[in-house]
Order: C-alpha cells, then sequence, then structure tokens
C-alpha cells in the first residue's frame, strides 16, 4: 500500500482526453475503446467456439501490433504538439489495429466463407456477408476518424497506420491461405494438443447460428413428438 505523500502513476490504458462539452468528442472518446473491447470479443469467441480460423485471425491481429510497436520506434515521430498523448505517434495504433480487423473480416466473409445452407438461397447470405463487411469497414473508419477529432494523431500518421493494418492483413490472409492449401492446418488440428482443447475448422464450410439454430429446433421437434406420444399412450 502506497505511503499518503507517495506520487502515483495513471494506468492510462482507457485514459482518454475529450472535450466533455461537445458530443462528437464524447463519442470519439468511447471508440477509442473499440480495440480493447474487440480484444474481448476475440478471447470469448475463441474459449467459447475453438475455432482455429479465430485463432488465426487473433494470432495476425497481434502481430499487427507487434509491427506497430516496431514501427513507432523505428520513425519515431511524435504526436501533436498540442495533445498530451505518450508515446510516439506514427501509426496510430488504433487506426492500424480496426483497419486489420475489418480487412481481414471482410477478406474472410467475402472470400473464405462458404457455408452450406440447406434451404436458404446461397444469395441472402452472401448480401449478409457484403452487409457485414461494409459495417466492419464503417467502424473501422469512425474509429480512425476518431483519433483526428481527438488530436491524438495527425492526418499522416492515421492514414500510415490504416494503411500498414490493411496490407498486414492481406498478407496475414494470403499466409493462411497458404497454410490451409497446403495441409498445414489439418496437420495443426490433428494434434494430441489441439484435440485435448477441441479445436475445430468449423465456421468456413459451416454458418454457426444457422446450424446451431437447426439442431435446437430438431430436438425441439424431439421432445414435442415425445410427450405427444406420451399423452396418446395415457390415453
Amino acid at each position: 500500500m502506497s505511503a499518503p505523500d507517495q506520487p502515483l502513476a495513471s494506468l492510462s490504458l482507457t485514459h482518454v482526453h475529450y472535450n466533455p462539452d461537445d458530443i462528437l468528442s464524447y463519442a470519439s472518446a468511447w471508440l477509442a475503446l473499440v480495440p480493447q473491447a474487440l480484444c474481448v470479443i476475440y478471447v470469448t469467441l475463441i474459449w467459447a467456439s475453438r475455432e482455429v480460423e479465430i485463432l488465426l485471425m487473433f494470432a495476425g491481429q497481434m502481430g499487427c501490433e507487434a509491427l506497430n510497436f516496431g514501427l513507432k520506434r523505428l520513425i519515431r515521430e511524435e504526436r501533436p504538439q498540442y495533445m498530451q498523448g505518450k508515446g510516439y505517434g506514427m501509426p496510430s495504433s488504433h487506426a492500424q489495429f480496426v483497419a486489420y480487423f475489418s480487412c481481414y473480416a471482410t477478406l474472410f466473409l467475402l472470400l473464405r466463407h462458404r457455408p452450406n445452407f440447406s434451404i436458404t438461397p446461397d444469395a441472402i447470405p452472401f448480401l449478409q456477408r457484403v452487409a457485414l463487411s461494409f459495417l466492419a469497414c464503417v467502424g473501422a473508419s469512425a474509429v480512425a476518424i476518431s483519433r483526428l477529432y481527438l488530436n491524438y494523431h495527425t492526418r499522416k500518421q492515421v492514414l500510415v497506420g490504416f494503411s500498414a493494418g490493411v496490407i498486414f492483413s492481406v498478407v496475414w490472409f494470403s499466409f493462411t491461405s497458404y497454410l490451409r492449401s497446403s495441409g498445414w492446418i489439418d496437420w495443426g488440428l490433428d494434434l494430441t494438443l489441439s484435440r485435448a482443447l477441441r479445436i475445430r475448422d468449423l465456421v468456413v464450410s459451416e454458418d454457426l447460428t444457422e446450424a446451431g439454430w437447426q439442431r435446437w429446433e430438431a430436438q425441439r421437434k424431439l421432445k414435442r413428438r415425445e410427450h405427444s406420444d406420451a399423452t396418446h399412450k395415457s390415453d
């Protein structure tokens, strides 16, 4: 426990400066928390689904963060002088983070995700994937713009960060495509550790929401049939 006269440091992970009288500034402050929220979503999905595709996407996300860490210390460009943000500003880590996420998600939804639908026409799911990709890109753009609005970065720092995130996502997506085509993913899934952790690869070819719903409907029909049979027997 610190002494009363000991100077204290601030944990600045979610410490964002904004203008409390400006609603856009307030919204931008919340947008600054999107990377932290996405990390929570990543971990939650990995734990709940055990999908190798999400693991690969998260690994790429961490690699993108490592790239940003290295670029900042290589370029060493300061943030805008009128902003008290800590650390170097080139490139913007927020812009790079969300650019990777939105670009990789778009590539996955439009190029790799091929769900097998037994009832729903394929055209409708594709339009849904396009809509989700569009929303992801809009969200990433909003986060990037918020960094400018809050004066944490210059326009060049945001553009470079966004570009780095897009380029890294394309490179990582291409690399994971090679891992799939060359059989390395299947090899990794056959490892004892992967099987012990129940790692699987369903999300590429199966719409998990639709599949889960079909299983639920099948269970409900079975229960209704059993209840109906039991009622007839009692009569």
